[in-house]
């Protein structure tokens, strides 16, 4: 009789590829549970249970689908903020601080930008999830999701992420001009040191992210692979408040105001070199 084979003699199986990469705060907002059966108790084990089921590269799911937007979505923002402002300022070359807000209401980038790109992340972390995941990559995600759902597909959420976008840049542009405008004591012509600008772009982060996170919070259910569940945008609203408390509105606080507060800091720094170069430039 032939001897069983030595269990440890077996060759193992080879362990699948980690999924691609994810955003914390939008996996905490899609964690829809609540109470013992949520997935998640907070970042800090979203992080642990992310990196003890899909290793490491499990917290940058998502990361393809927010590179590929970002140009044209700080193109869109900017160049519309500089248009806007440039008829707007006064005299002496100040918005006033209503003009602040209109000036940077990101309405545009959401609807140019934002919107497919944030569809296509929430869609691509919400399929990374699940036991067997369908998308492979990102063109071939995009294609699956515009196949089986049309172009709407890669646009859902569209009014949420309108109101995000619009407020979001309203507050994020309001609190730093206001804050460049008291620094520089109203001379548009005084330089505002780089680690002040940084210092002012996080600040204004952090208050976006107070300011918007439940309308954040809407959008990304909206937008996910159970956007079906929901009627519209109150009635998705309707449903986290009912099922789930006013609490859940601020699910993936944290994580996202450690990730807002860096890029804006960064981003306006960006700026604000590239246009005082820009200037130098154009007036030589």
């Amino acid at each position: 009789m032939d001897r069983p084979e030595n269990s440890s003699n077996r060759p193992k199986p080879i362990a699948p590829d980690p999924p691609k990469p994810t955003n914390k705060n939008t996996q905490l907002q899609l964690d829809e549970r609540s109470g013992k059966s949520r997935r998640y108790t907070g970042p800090l084990n979203c992080i642990k249970v992310t990196v003890n089921e899909y290793g490491v590269r499990g917290l940058y799911r998502g990361l393809p689908v927010l590179l590929y937007g970002s140009i044209p979505k700080s193109a869109v923002r900017f160049g519309v903020f500089e248009e806007l402002k440039r008829h707007a300022v006064d005299d002496k070359g100040n918005l006033s601080p209503s003009h602040r807000v209109l000036c940077g209401a990101g309405v545009a980038e959401a609807i140019f930008a934002v919107t497919p790109m944030e569809t296509v992340k929430v869609k691509f972390i919400n399929d990374q999830t699940l036991a067997k995941p369908k998308f492979r990559g990102f063109f071939h995600g995009v294609r699956e999701i515009i196949r089986a759902e049309g172009f709407h597909g890669v646009y859902q959420g569209v009014v949420p992420t309108i109101i995000k976008q619009g407020s979001n840049q309203a507050i994020r542009f309001f609190v730093m001009e206001s804050l460049k405008n008291w620094y520089r004591e109203g001379d548009p012509n005084k330089k505002v040191p780089m680690y002040v600008v940084g210092a002012f772009g996080a600040f204004a982060g952090a208050c976006s992210v107070y300011g918007n996170t439940p309308v954040d919070v809407v959008k990304t259910r909206l937008q996910g692979l159970e956007a079906h569940k929901y009627k519209g945008t109150l009635d998705c609203a309707y449903q986290i408040m009912k099922h789930e408390g006013p609490r859940a509105f601020y699910k993936g606080t944290v994580p996202r105001l450690s990730r807002v507060c860096i890029d804006v800091c960064i981003t306006f720094m960006i700026y604000d070199t590239f246009m005082e170069m820009f200037n130098k430039v154009w007036k030589d």
